[in-house]
Parts: C-alpha cells; sequence; structure tokens
C-alpha cells in the first residue's frame, strides 16, 4: 500500500472534484486517500491503486469532472519516492 501509484486530478470548482472522486472510486479498485484546496477555486483530489487501476480511474475522472466543470490537469505517479509519502494525506484523513 505504501509504494501504490498516486493519481491526482485538478479541477476548477469543487462540484467537478467531487465528480472526479465519485467516478474513480467507481471505475477502478483505488481508494480515496484526499483532497486539497490549492486556492484560487483550485480543488485537487487524489487516489492511491495499482498503476492500472490509477490509470483507468483518472481517465474516468477526468472525463467525468470535464463534463460538469473545468478540469484544470491529470497526473499519475507510478511509484512516488518514499520522501513524496511524507506530503500526502492518508486515507484516515479523509474520514475527518
Amino acid at each position: 500500500m505504501k509504494y501504490d501509484a498516486l493519481g491526482m486530478i485538478e479541477t476548477k470548482g469543487l462540484v467537478g472534484a467531487v465528480e472526479a472522486a465519485d467516478a474513480m472510486v467507481k471505475a477502478a479498485n483505488v481508494y480515496l486517500i484526499g483532497k486539497e484546496y490549492v486556492g484560487g477555486g483550485l480543488v485537487t483530489v487524489m487516489v492511491r491503486g495499482d498503476v492500472g487501476a490509477v490509470k483507468a480511474a483518472t481517465d474516468a475522472g477526468a472525463a467525468a469532472a470535464q463534463r460538469v466543470g473545468e478540469l484544470v490537469s491529470v497526473h499519475v505517479i507510478p511509484r512516488p519516492h518514499s520522501e513524496v509519502e511524507v506530503i500526502l494525506p492518508t486515507s484516515k484523513e479523509v474520514a475527518k
């Protein structure tokens, strides 16, 4: 789990981010680890899972976000370096 792929979708506005998150967890075997309010109305949602699942999830999430809002960026990191792990939220933080 620690070195699962990381998928990120950034949208302008919350509606697109929520739609993307919903589509991602429905489309593939991934789990939502967090969201970040970047500022200026930008919201990033993040998922983890195996590389193929994360890629499929971000593709579905990006399409969903584009339908209802403004998609800004989509990115998948297949195996984030351990130093990157310290700045990422954990799935427990999402439940708060």
